[in-house]
């Protein structure tokens, strides 16, 4: 189902894929008392937020954004922080994203979100790579997955925009980016100088009328920003409509589905993805413009792969999707065998229901 919210005293537009509906807003809803600030960071004392993601270097700013707001209301919903972590990669390519046409359709993503689900990130992980490939999520996603019953457009208005946080949860929202955008570091974001560079896709979490602004969760890693979240100006302009009767706002709502999937968490510590490894001594990579795969970790000399895992009995090693190594004892390891040349990681973590999660990345091994 799709909604548009619009402003204070109008209607709010119904549209599914067969009839078009119009309903009136209740008279209260004028008359909502809204604070002066507010945050899906701190609801009583309770962070709902998950930890900030790195996009890099694909376009996937979209499902990065949607699965920001989902992990949010799930951890609301449940009232837990467990930090549940949903696969971006297997909702970008499976909604008809394309890294070589530069991102996918957010309607594309909300329809998806309603007739299949997102799974959790153990199905498919982001290998980081700037280029599209072929991609194939664990056997049984599809019983792991969270959905949603509706999505709707929000109007480009401050109490509009308000009163959705408060009541729909984080926004998934279209924003135009600036050359300066690049340089934020902290404080309220206000386009000053440079050319518009492009779009992007982020998630509102709340507001203070304090300092006249948004508060945003970016996925630039944790480097960028403050500590990879930003504030908006509330007159920045910066909001844009990306598509027909598209506001640039988005909420979603009615998340149901497995929303804490009894499955292993998997994640690779070493090597990581955008470092250099010598001799095992680990550095971020410098020259990262080498006619090389981006992101991928670059390796000379013996290295030992490191594992963090939960709810796991084994993990198993692959490299370029052959078995190399199974450890049964954490902390689960393996000492790095392969050839020269660009190779993929892969490790897949058990439990003892059976149940599966992965983890991958790509390196180069020099020596």
């Amino acid at each position: 189902m799709k909604k548009i919210i619009t402003v204070l005293g109008v209607v709010t537009l119904l549209l599914s894929v067969t009839s078009v509906t119009t309903i009136k807003i209740s008279t209260a809803h004028e008359h909502l008392n809204l604070p002066s600030s507010f945050s899906w960071r701190d609801i009583n004392g309770t962070d709902y937020t998950t930890p900030i993601g790195d996009q890099s270097p694909a376009p996937t700013c979209e499902t990065y954004a949607f699965c920001a707001v989902l992990e949010t209301k799930m951890q609301y919903q449940l009232k837990e922080i467990y930090n549940p972590d949903l696969s971006k990669n297997h909702l970008f390519f499976a909604a008809g994203g394309s890294i070589s046409h530069g991102g996918v359709n957010i309607v594309s993503v909300a329809n998806y979100l309603i007739n299949y689900g997102v799974p959790d990130v153990g199905c498919y992980p982001d290998p980081h790579r700037d280029f599209d490939y072929t991609f194939q999520s664990l056997p049984g996603w599809e019983n792991r997955t969270v959905k949603i019953t509706e999505w709707g457009w929000v109007e480009n208005n401050i109490t509009i925009i308000k009163e959705a946080l408060i009541q729909h949860g984080p926004l998934v929202t279209c924003i135009s980016v600036w050359q300066d955008f690049f340089w934020y570091h902290r404080g309220v974001y206000q386009h000053r100088w440079g050319p518009r560079v492009g779009g992007h896709v982020v998630a509102i979490v709340g507001y203070d009328d304090s300092q006249q602004c948004w508060i945003v969760k970016n996925s630039w890693g944790t480097k960028w920003g403050e500590k990879g979240w930003f504030q908006m100006s509330y007159d920045a302009n910066m909001i844009i409509a990306w598509g027909h009767n598209s506001t640039g706002i988005m909420y979603v709502d009615g998340v149901y589905g497995n929303l804490k999937p009894d499955v292993p968490k998997v994640y690779i510590q070493t090597p990581l993805y955008y470092h250099t490894y010598f001799f095992g001594r680990e550095i971020p990579t410098i020259l990262k413009k080498l006619p090389l795969q981006k992101a991928a970790a670059r390796i000379v000399g013996p290295l030992t792969v490191q594992v963090t895992a939960e709810n796991t009995n084994s993990v198993e090693f692959f490299i370029d999707n052959v078995s190399q190594f199974v450890d049964t004892e954490a902390p689960y390891s393996w000492q790095l065998n392969a050839t020269s040349g660009l190779h993929t990681l892969l490790v897949k973590a058990t439990n003892t229901h059976n149940n599966a999660s992965i983890d991958m990345g790509d390196f180069y091994f020099f020596i």
